[in-house]
């Protein structure tokens, strides 16, 4: 099957929501972690679900660059890694609007505890505490474009790897294993 640039960009939409949909979901987990109260439950919580979507993604990152490869003809390394850049940044743009989202109707009890948190963690005196909680108002807007960033920039290196890796692979997996015979590449 033949592929164009508008195939990349649809075969990056269904990867994003994939992506999109395990980092909203490791991201909903954690919230709901945070409503036990308990500190331990928390961070295992956090720790836990940050492995899983880290590597989770690498997993889905390379099934999805395979399944691209197998499914058209004449793919090269520079589609996988259009394509993965492309789910990277549609992905990225769905969890950094849940996170900005969830920020957006956060309790005004629970941004001040934050803020708390921050000023104790940070060694900030009483008098830093205007600045950080005129931040407060940006923080959603501020928490989108970083957090894009962020998923744009680790998909893309993502892609990277994985496209490389997915074609040195097919490259070197697919020589039929080496016999001691005459006919060996060397002698010929």
């Amino acid at each position: 099957m033949k592929f164009d640039n508008n195939t990349i960009w649809n075969e990056a939409s269904r990867a994003g929501l994939l992506f999109g949909a395990v980092s909203v979901g490791c991201l909903l987990l954690k919230e709901l972690a945070t409503l036990s109260g308990s500190n331990f439950l928390i961070q295992a919580a956090a720790i836990i679900l940050w492995a899983v979507e880290f590597f989770g993604c690498i997993l889905i990152m390379k099934n999805i660059i395979l399944r691209f490869r197998d499914k058209y003809e004449g793919v090269k390394m520079e589609d996988t890694y259009k394509l993965g850049r492309r789910a990277a940044l549609l992905s990225g743009l769905i969890l950094a609007s849940a996170q900005a989202f969830i920020i957006l109707k956060m309790p005004a009890e629970a941004l001040d505890t934050m803020v708390d948190q921050m000023m104790s963690g940070m060694q900030l005196l009483s008098s830093d505490r205007d600045a950080v909680e005129g931040t407060l108002d940006k923080l959603p807007v501020l928490t989108f474009i970083f957090q894009w960033l962020y998923c744009f920039l680790y998909g893309s290196v993502l892609a990277s790897i994985m496209s490389r890796y997915i074609f040195l692979q097919k490259l070197f997996g697919g020589f039929p294993p080496r016999e001691d015979n005459d006919n060996s590449p060397e002698d010929q």
